[in-house]
């Protein structure tokens, strides 16, 4: 990816991320949290991207999932792909 690019898409994910979260609930950010310790040493993870990375797949999930994030993702690929993306994480 190309500098400039990268950046854009980072900025995206952030400005994104920083909006979604203001909007989280304490259980929402019980599971973003999780998410983000589960994924810090993915190759590629910075922490914004990783950030960015959780809160879309926290949005993606139904309010009652029992699942965490993690074990969530495992079972909706199309989601993660997505998600993926959106962070800017490929």
């Amino acid at each position: 990816m190309r500098p400039l690019t990268f950046v854009l898409a980072t900025l995206t994910g952030l400005t994104a991320a920083s909006h979604a979260s203001a909007q989280m609930t304490q259980d929402d950010l019980k599971w973003v949290n999780q998410c983000i310790a589960d994924n810090k040493n993915e190759k590629g993870a910075t922490p914004a991207i990783v950030r960015a990375y959780c809160i879309c797949m926290n949005e993606k999930m139904d309010d009652n999932e029992t699942r965490t994030i993690t074990q969530w993702e495992k079972a909706n690929p199309k989601a993660r792909v997505a998600c993926e993306k959106q962070a800017g994480w490929n």
